[in-house]
């Protein structure tokens, strides 16, 4: 519980020191005396709040400010502490918060038991030491998402248990559908890919490139056909002079053949030239062979008549595809042996069937999951809905009919329901979401009766209400006086109220006063211990006569309305 709170330059605060027990405490005091600061600081000390806040948090004309609370700490806190890897002190954790303006930025440093620590672990802890129950907060419970984490809440530990495994099985989903999302992206490229490489082939396939010479062969082949008539000529020419006499002139074959007549008459007479015999005999092979070639080639070219259109052609095809693809000849090639080797690669790996199987049985055990938490908050709604209406009932809304209803929604990370707080205040009215019928004050005792059940399973062992009572009637202060006691001998309870028969029932009231000092605003906070003190400050809040309030102001403490 909350043992002490220390404010040093907070809103119209200077220097305050406060000390609490446990039991039911009450703030009261004027509209605008700064019983609000309590909560304020109280909600800041414990994380919230923005930079915006804290600059509205600092007392006019000073540049540092700071809050400090003592802690009676318990099981709950202990393990929070042991979790962390924080020292657990014996009986006592403090926590405080302070703010500096250097410039214009404004720093704040948290610490617990002058260990620093951030702002998430400082939220983490805040739901072990304190509910703090705000003004329109009841507006809150208008959300229907505000309304499924509550009934989650309620559920308390065996409810977290089946959740964490619907939260596992939820991540274990997310994963293998992220991991088929990724494979169904990669398989629609590799499908894009697979077919910009066959419709390559294809178009290869087609003029059948196979060859990695062919442009070059070709290139050499057009360039002997372009010149076809002056190679003719150059064949007439050599044939005249090895073969076929010009001007009855003799040939290089008739000399030849002469030269061997001569040598041989030659051998006759001496022997010693035999051997040379030979090598004039193989020249003279030699010249038959080629000129059997040349004639040949001669025989040949002239037969290839449309041969220069067929190679030209073949070579404009060539160079069309090269002109697709943006490649020369040698990378058309490499392109065609590249594309074959991916076309080859693609292995089993690329299936989505290894996906698509790891999604659907992930997606199966979550629906498994999903429908066991489903069943558990109906479970815990109905016993919900009992437990508020018997804090309902006294509270002025003797008719009242509550109902939790469920619905399917799509599967989300909070499971497949959707629920609504079905309420009706009047006999013959049909049930109707809350955010439809409720009035205010309706909504303010629905609120105090929600935290009153739910204090029974809270881990927090301080309740903080703000107004609570706000829209309701004396009749119904009572009852709620009657509640918030009978919650206090379980919990610590702090109430800021306007209410005398709320204050009357309190164990401690704090008065709040503003007073104005060398021209400077102050708010005071004390501790009415004295029986007059305490009636006097109930006379105000009930208002009409000074004699009559102080009159009724003093019966309610005698009787201890609540």
């Amino acid at each position: 519980m909350l043992l002490g709170l220390r404010l040093n330059n907070i809103a119209l605060i200077e220097s305050l020191d406060l000390s609490f027990e446990k039991g039911f405490s009450v703030f009261t005091g004027e509209t605008g005396a700064g019983k609000s600061i309590f909560l304020l600081a109280i909600d800041s000390l414990l994380g919230a709040g923005s930079s915006s806040s804290f600059s509205k948090l600092m007392r006019v004309g000073s540049n540092c400010c700071s809050i400090e609370g003592c802690f009676l700490i318990d099981r709950s806190v202990k393990n929070w502490l042991e979790k962390n890897s924080f020292d657990i002190p014996e009986s006592e954790l403090y926590i405080s918060r302070d703010w500096k303006v250097n410039g214009n930025r404004l720093t704040n440093r948290i610490r617990l038991n002058g260990e620093i620590i951030n702002r998430k672990q400082l939220l983490s802890l805040r739901t072990c030491l304190i509910d703090l129950v705000q003004q329109g907060q009841s507006h809150q419970l208008l959300s229907p998402t505000y309304q499924l984490k509550m009934l989650d809440s309620f559920g308390a530990s065996s409810f977290q248990i089946s959740f964490k495994r619907f939260q596992l099985a939820w991540n274990t989903w997310k994963k293998a559908k992220s991991k088929l999302t990724k494979a169904i992206v990669e398989y629609k490229n590799i499908e894009t890919e697979l077919l910009k490489a066959q419709n390559f082939l294809d178009d290869l396939d087609s003029i059948q490139i196979k060859n990695p010479l062919e442009e070059q062969d070709l290139r050499k082949e057009q360039d002997r056909l372009v010149h076809g008539v002056r190679i003719q000529e150059l064949l007439t020419s050599l044939f005249g002079y090895l073969k076929e006499s010009i001007n009855d002139s003799p040939t290089a074959l008739d000399l030849l053949l002469g030269s061997i007549h001569e040598l041989k008459s030659l051998i006759a007479l001496d022997s010693s030239f035999a051997s040379e015999l030979d090598l004039l005999l193989q020249s003279y092979e030699k010249l038959e062979e080629f000129l059997f070639a040349l004639n040949k080639y001669q025989v040949e070219l002239t037969n290839e008549t449309n041969e220069l259109d067929i190679v030209q052609n073949r070579i404009a095809e060539i160079n069309r595809l090269k002109t697709r693809y943006k490649l020369d000849f040698d990378g058309l090639i490499l392109k065609q042996r590249e594309s074959v080797h991916f076309l080859d690669s693609i292995a089993s790996e690329h299936s989505l069937e290894v996906f698509e199987k790891a999604e659907m049985e992930a997606r199966l055990t979550l629906e498994k999951e999903s429908l066991k938490i489903t069943s558990l908050r109906k479970q815990y709604a109905k016993k919900l809905e009992e437990d508020l209406l018997k804090y309902l009932h006294p509270l002025g809304l003797e008719d009242i009919r509550f109902q939790i209803a469920f619905s399917l929604s799509d599967l989300k990370e909070t499971g497949a329901d959707s629920i609504k707080f079905l309420f009706s205040a009047n006999p013959g009215h049909p049930l109707k979401p809350l955010a439809e019928t409720a009035s205010g004050g309706e909504l303010s005792r629905f609120l105090l009766a929600l935290k009153t059940v739910f204090s029974q399973v809270s881990g927090s062992t301080t309740l903080v209400f703000d107004e609570i009572d706000s829209g309701v009637s004396g009749r119904i202060s009572t009852s709620i006086a009657k509640l918030l006691k009978e919650i206090s001998a379980n919990k610590q309870v702090f109430c800021i109220t306007h209410q005398p028969v709320i204050a009357a029932s309190a164990d401690f009231h704090f008065s709040v006063s503003k007073t104005v000092e060398s021209g400077v605003t102050n708010s005071k906070v004390l501790l009415l211990e004295e029986f007059s003190d305490r009636q006097s400050e109930l006379a105000k809040l009930a208002g009409g006569t000074f004699l009559e309030a102080s009159m009724y102001a003093a019966s309610l403490l005698d009787n201890k309305a609540a």
